[in-house]
């Protein structure tokens, strides 16, 4: 099989995170601006569902009391800012159980046919039904699309790599709040290894001709 070649009833359109929690609310009276990564998101998801592709959300679902969230010891936080004086503690999460903060973003049309992933640790797949519910389609090979990159992504893709799925990363349609370089060095340096890496342009034009076959 060809790495530019997909059968597009064997592919699934996974976006990761792309909750309201992680974009900032418009100000009064304007519209909501999203990062160009996200734009690029949007319009992957129209070609997708324009070619009947399934959808998949993967969205954090964390208790309001933290009590799904483990205390473990690392140097910083996801913000790479070393935890004051050593002390290691729960941070509040941006995205919460029943709240509007955990909805997919509205730019996404999501909708009651859709799969929602509702997880608790960054991969999609650790203690979800992804898997199942990718295996129960037929489906073998995944284009993601999210952030961030260097969290939720990453680990993501490794875990569909170890389950023997092709996976696709959409290197411009996914985005990271930490530090670019990470994002970068994971696109050039680390993905190809694991996946296929491709722009938000070619992903559409690899559907566009998996339909005209």
């Amino acid at each position: 099989m060809n790495v530019n070649q997909f059968d597009i009833k064997k592919t699934g359109l996974l976006f990761f995170d792309i909750l309201n929690g992680y974009v900032p609310e418009p100000e009064p009276g304007k519209p909501r601006v999203l990062k160009p990564w996200i734009q690029n998101a949007v319009k992957l998801s129209k070609a997708g569902r324009a070619a009947g592709l399934s959808i998949f959300f993967a969205k954090g679902n964390h208790r309001p009391d933290n009590a799904t969230t483990a205390l473990i010891l690392t140097d910083t936080n996801n913000s790479l800012k070393p935890w004051p004086n050593g002390e290691v503690t729960k941070t509040k999460m941006h995205v919460i159980a029943g709240d509007k903060s955990s909805d997919v973003l509205a730019d996404l049309e999501p909708r009651a046919e859709d799969y929602y992933i509702t997880k608790y640790r960054w991969s999609a797949f650790f203690q979800t039904y992804l898997d199942l519910a990718l295996r129960a389609r037929g489906i073998d090979t995944v284009i993601v699309s999210g952030g961030s990159t260097d969290v939720g992504v990453t680990s993501t893709l490794y875990s569909g790599r170890d389950l023997d799925y092709n996976m696709i990363v959409v290197s411009d349609a996914c985005g990271t709040s930490h530090d670019q370089r990470a994002h970068d060095m994971l696109m050039e340096l680390v993905f190809p290894r694991m996946s296929r890496v491709r722009t938000t342009d070619q992903v559409i034009e690899m559907i566009n001709d998996a339909q005209r076959k």
